[in-house]
């Protein structure tokens, strides 16, 4: 199965967080699922550290691609129909980077593993 990890789940599974819910690390961690990141998310955390809101245990630049690569975790690109349906998305959801994701998930028909509640107003199926 293909599951988008949300900014946040991506960083608590990386962090061994306590918050990543028992099924969620199941999903992250079953080694025939394709685990995938959205770029937005990479570019959200990259901005959330230079305005100092986020602090990360390495370099982003060391991190991420490490992260990345243990976890055999794939960044999913942006396409121009991922843009095409940003554009045609209702507004139950206002933060960019999250609107991007939804809109990978609803063109991919790919479930996203998140806690974010304003998933659920989409046509998507949120796992958590």
């Amino acid at each position: 199965m293909k599951i988008i990890l949300d900014t946040h789940t991506f960083l608590w599974f990386v962090a061994g967080n306590p918050k990543l819910s028992s099924q969620a690390q199941k999903l992250i961690e079953t080694p025939d699922n394709q685990r995938l990141l959205s770029i937005a998310s990479a570019w959200e955390i990259a901005i959330k550290l230079s305005l100092g809101k986020l602090k990360l245990a390495g370099r982003f630049e060391d991190l991420i691609p490490h992260q990345l690569q243990f976890n055999d975790i794939t960044l999913l690109p942006i396409t121009p129909e991922h843009l095409a349906t940003v554009a045609e998305l209702p507004f139950h959801h206002r933060d960019p980077f999250d609107r991007l994701i939804i809109a990978q998930a609803v063109t991919e028909k790919i479930p996203v593993i998140t806690t974010d509640q304003a998933f659920a107003s989409y046509k998507i199926e949120k796992l958590w």
